[in-house]
């Protein structure tokens, strides 16, 4: 595989939840600590409460989770818009996988798709022989296609 895309995230309060959902979707292992392990500033309320982890997948692949000290409300959805065509989206997870075939993305687009709103389904977009985006259960954006030099 040669996915590629690095995610950091923050949550209010699911960071457990969401780094487990990520696994799910993208394999390999999951690290959890605190942000006081973390080494974080001992200034931080609760620092030693906040959990801060990340997945890596086999392909190197990588989600980060950190909870948002003080909150426990899920993440802020995002502002859609179709504009001339194109959909806009305004929020401030908004993050790309992009792989080398249709076949090596779709199983990140269906573990994603599962329990999200579908923005855009997965077809031909101009920039990418396949594009799809959606937000997925913790209010995250993602577009997910086809590296523009694919030839299939």
């Amino acid at each position: 595989m040669s996915l590629t895309a690095v995610a950091h995230l923050n949550f209010t309060g699911q960071a457990r939840a969401a780094l487990e959902f990520y696994r799910s979707v993208f394999g390999g292992r999951t690290t959890v600590i605190t942000y006081g392990d973390f080494g974080m500033p001992a200034e931080l309320p609760d620092a030693g409460k906040v959990v801060f982890g990340q997945v890596t997948a086999d392909n190197g692949f990588s989600v980060m989770a950190y909870d948002v000290p003080g909150t426990d409300g899920p993440a802020a959805a995002p502002t859609t818009r179709r504009e001339n065509g194109t959909t806009i989206t305004q929020e401030k997870f908004f993050l790309s996988v992009r792989g080398a075939t249709v076949d090596e993305v779709s199983p990140v687009w269906k573990g994603l798709a599962e329990g999200a709103t579908v923005i855009e389904e997965f077809g031909p977009a101009q920039w990418a022989p396949a594009f799809g985006m959606l937000t997925d259960r913790f209010g995250v954006t993602w577009i997910i296609d086809v590296a523009a030099d694919y030839q299939g």
